[in-house]
């Protein structure tokens, strides 16, 4: 499980938005994949090859060469363990590839060197040398347009016999008695004359065999195999020699004949060679032939017809790139019918991905002019929005609950938007933006303000920014930074300060805390945890801050700490019965909830509770959908958790919120106002 969401080894494409997956393999590995017909990669790619469905382009790249093979497709769907012992050194091993599926070739291409693909898939690359494999619609359209024009042209059928050439001659005009049954009709069809490779050599190598006296360099077999050249040559002539209408014989038989050129003379038999040094090295006749001028034709016309396919494949290329424009587009209409620039729509003519950050980016600006003029509250009733002024008598403001940035499921793009949420109404009330996009960031509450402190900034690393929303006026305001970058850290309020506790950042996990004290106005290392902790969840309870699981370099962890401000250190408590880490912590009655969270293996919905009066920790009663990177607050004696990262099962962000309350259970709520959203943070008004 990646640790954080910019170090996903996916792009999570929705099954709609899946157009093609490439695979992986190694020249170790090719022939396999090709005999068996079979594809693989690592479990951790099981969140997309499950969405493959049959007839989905895909494409093989070789690690060893650098080089993408094609076009293939799915024969079946993406599944776990098709083949439990594929690419095993004995096949007695369990494979390390079990996100499988079987494939078929569509078309069989010349394989593309890096240099040449790279280009067309340049958004997926993370690194210099590793990218996403997960396509897009438009990726997948131009990479099949792009290995099109490289097509190979397919073998002629196999025969029974050992070789077979395009005539068959009598193997010598000396056997007299088999003269008139092998001749040639002048007027025979091209496409029923047909010659062994073994009529030359091979028979004379076969007689030698049987005769073991005779050797085949005897002048008596040498005197035989020329006299069968010269035969043959003498009905070529005599074939281009023919009436007008063998030329339409052989117009009509042209493209199922594999007609030799006298390139790569190592790849043929002594008869080709013999044909082929009838011609120039450029194809020209050495002896002129009535012949020729129709070979020439026929040659130019397969040019012509090359070029026409490279350019039809541009042309499909591009009314597809069109295609997704005009989508984009219409999108952007639905969403935005009125107010919008038209700079700002036509500005999505980019790319998809870039539309869907735009739009988020117009959302976002759109909902801080509305809070800033006259804030609105909207509900998603359907196809129809209805509005309600912040004043609504039927809208409860104890039950306020305030959701900063995430990740929008539907786009994967991450957000700098800021709502309040009334889950027992359904509805949104849009709020002025952050500063910048935030993900995986900590948020606490203190004297009227809400600060929200690292996390990961619009994809270019993790952040010590920090700022605060007042709740009075409704504005945003920069606060002194962080001593560290770091993001999946927890977040607390104790004694009139902000503490923010442990998390990570690239590769490096930390036990620190930092302290922010607003009448100092920066932040101040304090007492250190004693485990590391990244992607904690934490919580103030009676006069405490607690640090509950996470991760610490090494491993998931169930462990707990406690920090006593008294004593200014902290102290271990009970551990939970699961390891956790990206879950949630907060306090209902008295009691702590460690809500759902990664266990080191997937995803779970289990609870567990802890009682301070007694010291242990409980199972509680497990939520209906397992989930983490979710958002859980607590308001009206209700737990309610929105949201949220799964991962399995075709599904990454949910859209889902869960309600509960002691003796009444967990409980779905009407959340059509939310929609997919994940990594966020929240926090009670």
């Amino acid at each position: 499980m990646s640790q954080w969401r910019g170090k996903f080894s996916c792009r999570n494409l929705t099954k709609s938005q899946l157009g093609g997956v490439v695979f992986g393999c190694t020249k170790h590995t090719f022939k396999e994949c090709i005999s068996k017909q079979l594809f693989g990669l690592p479990y951790n790619h099981m969140s997309y090859v499950q969405r493959i469905d049959i007839g989905l382009p895909l494409f093989l790249f070789n690690y060893s060469d650098r080089k993408l093979h094609g076009i293939f497709e799915a024969a079946g769907p993406g599944q776990l363990y098709i083949d439990p012992y594929a690419w095993t050194s004995n096949g007695s091993e369990r494979t390390s590839y079990p996100a499988q599926v079987q494939i078929s070739l569509r078309l069989q291409c010349e394989p593309l060197s890096e240099e040449k693909f790279k280009p067309t898939i340049e958004d997926n690359y993370y690194s210099s040398h590793h990218f996403w494999f997960e396509l897009d619609h438009l990726q997948t359209n131009k990479l099949k347009c792009l290995l099109t024009s490289f097509a190979v042209k397919p073998n002629p059928p196999v025969s029974t016999s050992h070789n077979r050439q395009l005539f068959h001659f009598a193997p010598s005009s000396e056997t007299k008695e088999n003269a008139d049954e092998s001749k040639l009709s002048r007027h025979e069809p091209l496409d029923v004359l047909e010659v062994s490779l073994g009529s030359g050599r091979e028979s004379d190598s076969s007689a030698a065999a049987s005769h073991p006296h005779i050797s085949e360099y005897h002048p008596d077999v040498q005197n035989s195999k020329q006299k069968d050249k010269d035969c043959i040559l003498e009905k070529l002539k005599n074939l281009t020699l023919s009436h007008e209408h063998q030329d339409n014989s052989l117009m009509k038989n042209v493209d199922q004949a594999n007609i030799p050129t006298c390139k790569n003379l190592e790849d043929r038999g002594p008869l080709e060679e013999e044909i082929c040094s009838e011609f120039n090295g450029d194809g020209s006749p050495l002896v002129s032939s009535p012949r020729q001028p129709t070979i020439s034709q026929l040659m130019n016309e397969v040019k012509e017809l090359r070029a026409y396919r490279i350019e039809y494949s541009t042309k499909v290329c591009y009314l597809e790139e069109k295609l997704e424009v005009i989508i984009s587009v219409k999108m952007i209409l639905c969403h935005f019918q009125s107010g919008v620039p038209l700079v700002a729509i036509f500005s999505l003519f980019l790319k998809p991905d870039e539309a869907h950050k735009e739009i988020h980016r117009l959302r976002a600006h759109c909902n801080m002019l509305e809070s800033l003029s006259s804030p609105l509250i909207a509900k998603d009733g359907g196809s129809d929005m209805e509005i309600f002024s912040p004043d609504d008598s039927s809208l409860d403001s104890t039950e306020a609950i305030l959701l900063l940035g995430g990740f929008d499921g539907y786009s994967e793009s991450a957000l700098s938007s800021v709502m309040s949420y009334f889950p027992s109404r359904n509805v949104v009330k849009a709020h002025s933006s952050m500063s910048c996009i935030r993900s995986n960031a900590s948020v606490a509450k203190l004297d009227g303000k809400i600060y929200v402190f690292g996390g990961e900034v619009g994809g270019h690393g993790w952040s010590n920014t920090v700022e605060s929303y007042s709740e009075t006026d409704g504005r945003w305001s920069v606060c002194p930074p962080l001593n560290q970058r770091k993001g999946s850290l927890g977040g607390a309020t104790l004694d009139g300060k902000v503490f923010a506790i442990g998390g990570g950042n690239e590769g490096e996990y930390y036990s620190d805390v930092e302290m922010l004290d607003p009448d100092i106005g920066r932040w101040i290392r304090t007492r250190s945890m004693e485990k590391k902790r990244f992607a904690v969840a934490s919580s103030e309870h009676n006069g405490s801050i607690y640090a509950v699981g996470g991760f610490d370099e090494k491993e998931y962890l169930n462990s707990a700490e406690r920090f006593d401000p008294r004593e200014h250190s902290w102290m271990r408590i009970a551990s939970m019965k699961t390891r956790r880490g990206c879950h949630s912590l907060v306090v209902l009655n008295e009691k702590l909830y460690a809500i759902g969270g990664y266990d080191g293996s997937r995803m779970v919905a289990s609870v567990e509770i802890y009682d301070p009066r007694t010291g242990t920790w409980i199972d509680g009663e497990a939520m209906k959908e397992s989930r983490g990177y979710s958002a859980a607050v607590v308001v009206k004696d209700s737990i309610y958790v929105i949201g949220g990262y799964k991962g399995e099962e075709g599904v990454d962000f949910l859209d889902t919120v869960e309600c509960f309350k002691e003796g009444q259970g967990w409980k779905n709520v009407s959340c059509s106002s939310m929609g997919r959203r994940g990594f966020l943070s929240a926090v009670p008004l």
